[in-house]
């Protein structure tokens, strides 16, 4: 099957609903392109019009097991027959503890688990930071540079992605201390690629700089990373950091949270980063890729830091009945795909540096399995190249290619982990015959 343009979009049934919806939406919603979906089927997305896309962004990576999987819509049918909804914060039910049986079945090297479910992945990380100052007594949080978390108060103050995720809703959490992300493409610290990837020093000169003339160590409560950069550029640093950050954090008391919104479920090749890198945090964070899509999301903590008390935190939809099934049925879809992910994965890796090789406006490619980001630079300076970017997307968008960006200049290739090497190799030709109209 390939991509099918019959109406250049948008087109009049899709103009007519944007019409409308601009009368009345948001003005702060950002809609990337003019698609006015219909429906969706696995790798494939339909618009109103009846336009065929070829799926690269699944929803910014949340559609794990494609669209309108089987099986997950069964086990949506056949949990929203018995009962939509009941608080989980109040009551049990049988779908609820499967679900933490499963969360907490992963990381085994966090050892015994406990967890709580939420509507979404800012709610995640609202609860794990409640969580960590709770058990720490401790106000202060060290968040990174380039970082997204979230728009709710407390992720938002975790941010530092783009200025117009924070601007005029101050004043932020207080406490929060950004520090550079390791970048082995643009080193924070200019170091050489090569030098950063083995002996990166981000972690030392958190002690050696920002412990001695920022923040007493003492003081501070979690440090919350993205084991790869997500909104940031899709950056994966060097894992010699993130085990310097589990030493950190041992020897000063410090929660040490991982947020796997993004870069979980299966989206690596493992079913969260925390096992590609063989570094446990003390609470991990997820959401998105979950359950297909349908709201839910979770921090999962070691059990001795989950020492608050009965009513000290909690959700009415957190935890959703039919969501906890898709969920279930989700991860263990997952399971089986991860294989395809890593094989699949490398697959499209390779093509992309296959096309480095032909275009040198691609500076720089990172990730693994369907967590890929390739960085658009102006090869004369080989400062990042938004523009670039945006018009690759937008090029794409009527050759029937969802593509979505990241970073200052980066494009996010995140596909649903069904993806297979046909539809890859289809979804390749077209970035390329586009970088060639481009440049």
């Amino acid at each position: 099957m390939l991509p099918e343009i019959k109406v250049k979009p948008p087109g009049p049934k899709a103009r007519a609903i944007i019409e409308r919806d601009d009368k009345l939406a948001s003005p702060s919603l950002i809609k990337e392109y003019p698609l006015v979906i219909d429906r969706g089927q696995g790798v494939w997305i339909y618009d109103v019009d009846d336009n065929r896309y070829l799926d690269f962004m699944a929803g910014i990576a949340t559609c794990s097991t494609g669209h309108a999987h089987p099986e997950v819509v069964k086990s949506i049918q056949k949990a929203s027959e018995k009962f939509l909804h009941i608080c989980a914060t109040d009551f049990y039910y049988s779908g609820y503890t499967s679900l933490l049986e499963k969360l907490c079945s992963y990381v085994p090297k966090m050892g015994p688990k406990r967890a709580f479910l939420t509507n979404s992945g800012t709610e995640a990380v609202e609860g794990a930071l409640k969580l960590a100052r709770y058990h720490t007594r401790r106000n202060n949080i060290i968040a990174f540079k380039g970082a997204f978390h979230g728009r709710t108060m407390g992720s938002l103050s975790l941010n530092a992605s783009k200025v117009t995720q924070r601007a005029f809703f101050g004043p932020m959490l207080s406490g929060v201390l950004h520090v550079p992300y390791p970048y082995p493409y643009r080193c924070p610290y200019k170091q050489a690629r090569n030098v950063c990837e083995t002996e990166c020093i981000c972690g030392k000169a958190l002690e050696k700089d920002w412990f001695q003339n920022y923040v007493d160590p003492k003081e501070v409560a979690a440090i919350v990373i993205e084991p790869i950069l997500g909104e940031g550029g899709y950056i994966m640093p060097p894992t010699n950091f993130l085990k310097d950050l589990r030493r950190i954090c041992d020897e000063h008391g410090i929660v040490l949270i991982f947020d796997e919104i993004q870069s979980g479920v299966g989206r690596t090749g493992q079913m969260f980063v925390a096992d590609l890198v063989d570094v446990a945090p003390d609470i991990l964070l997820t959401a998105k890729g979950i359950a297909s899509g349908m709201p839910i999301g979770a921090f999962v903590a070691r059990e001795k830091f989950m020492t608050w008390p009965k009513g000290s935190h909690g959700s009415t939809y957190g935890g959703n009945p039919v969501c906890c099934e898709a969920a279930v049925t989700t991860l263990n879809l997952v399971e089986k795909l991860l294989p395809n992910v890593r094989e699949t994965g490398a697959f499209m890796k390779q093509g992309i540096v296959d096309m480095q090789k032909k275009f040198p406006v691609i500076g720089d490619i990172r990730g693994t399995g369907f967590m890929l980001g390739v960085e658009l630079i102006n090869p004369k300076t080989g400062e990042p190249d938004a523009k670039l970017a945006d018009e690759l997307t937008q090029r794409a968008f009527p050759k029937g290619l969802l593509l979505l960006g990241c970073g200052k200049s980066s494009i996010r290739l995140t596909p649903p982990l069904i993806m297979q090497r046909e539809e890859v190799s289809t979804g390749l030709k077209i970035m390329e015959e586009c970088l060639k109209e481009l440049t």
